[in-house]
């Protein structure tokens, strides 16, 4: 009787009708990998968010609590209906966006691009997409004047509002030191300054900072498949991303060709269809996604990501995964509370 020699471990998977992909091969030693080894990998790509935001020496309470009044402040539009905080939420332990794909002006028009979040705002490179604004108080000055957003005609008609709203003796105690205190200048610094409290803090940073128990075993997997995968190309360092500028688009094309990105601000060839990579803190609570706002679930922007940037097409099992990850890095505060029974 002829002896029957057993098989080896890859003619099995091919009797049996299964091959492993590499992707798959190396997903399997990823997974063996102990939460220490993800840390320490983790380590060499991430950081925690900083304490506090570039330019915050010189904030002081008086600035801030004036800049808060006035991102919630609806007198600085043109029909007084609209403030910063109607497109860009933080009340309600809000992501800091309306969640709209574009957002609604004073007057009812809707503006071409995704409302980003002002949460973490001033860690980023610069404002907006295409990168226009420099800083936070430059950002802050140009929606209010804006036709299609808050729509004011110019910036003495603001101030002449803020004059009639009671502000003066605020812009006094905020600006001491100032001839003039009450100005747009001060204004749209005033706003930054409260925009530079919007720091969040979530599991992640606590992952990052030592506790290996931070993340559950479903986020550790999709830590794991996020790094393998490659998103951490650009979406890295303290806020996973809003830190440079890329190519909607640099595998396959992305569908939408009418936003130019930030060749609007540059003119040059090779901004063609660029803008900032978003960060993805917070981003399981600030869709939908993209500049236009086109992604409407997570899992979507993911799997369109993968494709578009990548040149990979992702398993339903890694896009759940890489979103429950992502889910980690919403602020503890704003998490969404799950609704009781009946609710």
């Amino acid at each position: 009787m002829r002896k029957t020699l057993p098989l080896s471990p890859m003619l099995m998977a091919i009797a049996i009708g299964v091959v492993l992909s590499p992707w798959d091969s190396a997903n399997a030693q990823q997974a063996k990998k102990t939460p220490a080894d993800l840390l320490k990998e983790a380590k060499a790509v991430f950081k925690p968010l900083p304490d506090k935001m570039p330019g915050s020496e010189n904030d002081t309470e008086a600035k801030i609590e004036l800049g808060k009044k006035l991102y919630f402040e609806e007198k600085i539009s043109i029909n007084g209906t609209q403030s910063c905080n109607s497109c860009h939420r933080v009340d309600e332990n809000l992501g800091g966006v309306d969640n709209l794909p574009t957002s609604k002006g004073a007057e009812g028009k809707f503006g071409g691009r995704n409302a980003p979040t002002t949460l973490n705002a001033g860690f980023h490179i610069a404002q907006f997409w295409d990168g226009r604004a420099p800083d936070l108080a430059a950002q802050a000055k140009g929606p209010v004047l804006n036709p299609i957003e808050m729509g004011m005609p110019d910036e003495a008609s603001v101030l002449e509002r803020l004059k009639e709203a009671g502000y003066a003796d605020l812009f006094k105690k905020a600006f001491p030191d100032a001839e003039q205190p009450l100005t747009y200048d001060n204004f749209a610094e005033a706003v930054a300054a409260f925009e530079r409290t919007l720091i969040t803090c979530d599991r992640f940073d606590d992952f990052l900072n030592g506790d290996e128990d931070a993340l559950n075993k479903r986020e550790l997997s999709g830590l794991r498949v996020f790094m393998k995968a490659g998103c951490v190309e650009c979406h890295s360092g303290a806020l996973l991303g809003g830190d440079r500028y890329e190519e909607m688009g640099e595998v396959e094309a992305y569908a939408n060709k009418e936003d130019v990105g930030r060749f609007e601000v540059t003119k040059k060839e090779e901004d063609k269809f660029v803008f900032k990579v978003p960060s993805l803190r917070n981003v399981a609570i600030t869709g939908p996604y993209f500049h236009d706002g086109k992604a409407t679930t997570l899992e979507d922007a993911i799997k369109q990501m993968a494709t578009l940037q990548l040149g990979e097409e992702l398993k339903e099992r890694q896009v759940k995964t890489i979103a429950a990850f992502l889910g980690a890095l919403t602020d503890k505060e704003r998490v969404p509370k799950k609704r009781k029974k009946g609710e």
